[in-house]
């Protein structure tokens, strides 16, 4: 298969992830909580690349997830301490991405790691790092890793949908209820982690926010109701894919930078000119109701 088919696959696999889980970020108001994750999870990569002595996929993903749970807990731990929420995600995501530095830095003849691949990503070369199975050549590792966090988020918010939207939309109601809050939140948590490294080489970690967050906002402006805003999101995480990867290929420009770009885009537009909530349209029935 072509090089563009698998960059698209690969997009699209990670817009989609991403748009899902932003739109619980951005109910919850935790969308800097995604920036912390992706970026305080380096430190797990990091270990797991010493531990397993290779890329392994699972192993990533296992490091990333616990590091990602243990910058969660050290957040909550910060505000029931009486520091504000936001210098509690500045402190622990800024403390260990540092740390993450320092151990690849440390190790970096024994760590087959590029600090720039981490923080920017490089999405084009994705049909080079392949994933060999008995001899066989199964496609981009990054595809497969992106297809697995699909999947698991998709069945997680399947299985436990009305427990995640009624914890984003009233979490003392959940409580009352008997859903266990916390076990959610941090179930969360976990699939952002995921996800976020899952993303790494394609986008990086300063990317992938922008896609956790921008698709989702997007939705957020143009529906009221929860299960459109997930369709909303996808839909949009997935239509800046494909014209961001046409802008990049027509401007022989960065190809995660044009698709973040086009996401930028698509939200100022659905700002202005939503039915619901467009800034143009409100004024222009304000300025009907007046005359």
């Amino acid at each position: 298969m072509s090089s563009d088919f698998w960059i698209l696959l690969t997009a699209i696999l990670m817009s989609a992830s991403c748009g899902l889980l932003g739109c619980f970020l951005i109910l919850r108001k935790m969308a800097l909580i995604g920036d912390a994750i992706s970026h305080a999870v380096l430190p797990g990569i990091a270990i797991a690349f010493l531990f397993s002595g290779g890329r392994d996929s699972v192993a990533m993903m296992i490091g990333a997830t616990l590091l990602g749970l243990l910058s969660v807990f050290l957040i909550q731990w910060l505000r029931s301490s009486g520091v504000q929420s936001d210098a509690s995600i500045g402190i622990i995501f800024t403390a260990l991405f540092a740390v993450g530095v320092i151990i690849v830095s440390l190790n970096a003849r024994n760590i087959d790691l590029d600090l720039d691949c981490v923080l920017f990503g490089e999405i084009a070369y994705v049909q080079w790092d392949t994933w060999t199975w008995n001899g066989t050549d199964m496609g981009p590792r990054s595809v497969w890793m992106l297809g697995f966090a699909l999947v698991a988020v998709v069945a997680l918010l399947m299985l436990f949908y009305k427990q995640f939207k009624l914890t984003a939309f009233d979490p003392a109601l959940a409580a009352a209820c008997g859903i266990p809050v916390m076990l959610f939140h941090y179930m969360l948590m976990g699939l952002v982690s995921m996800t976020s490294v899952a993303s790494f080489e394609s986008v990086g970690a300063i990317l992938v926010v922008g896609m956790l967050i921008i698709p989702a906002a997007t939705a957020y402006l143009w529906t009221d109701r929860l299960g459109m805003m997930l369709l909303y999101s996808v839909v949009a995480g997935i239509a800046s894919s494909v014209l961001g990867y046409g802008a990049a290929y027509v401007w022989n420009a960065s190809i995660g930078g044009s698709i973040v770009t086009t996401a930028g885009v698509l939200f100022v537009l659905t700002f202005l000119l939503s039915p619901r909530h467009g800034l143009l349209l409100r004024k222009w029935r304000q300025r009907r109701l007046a005359a």
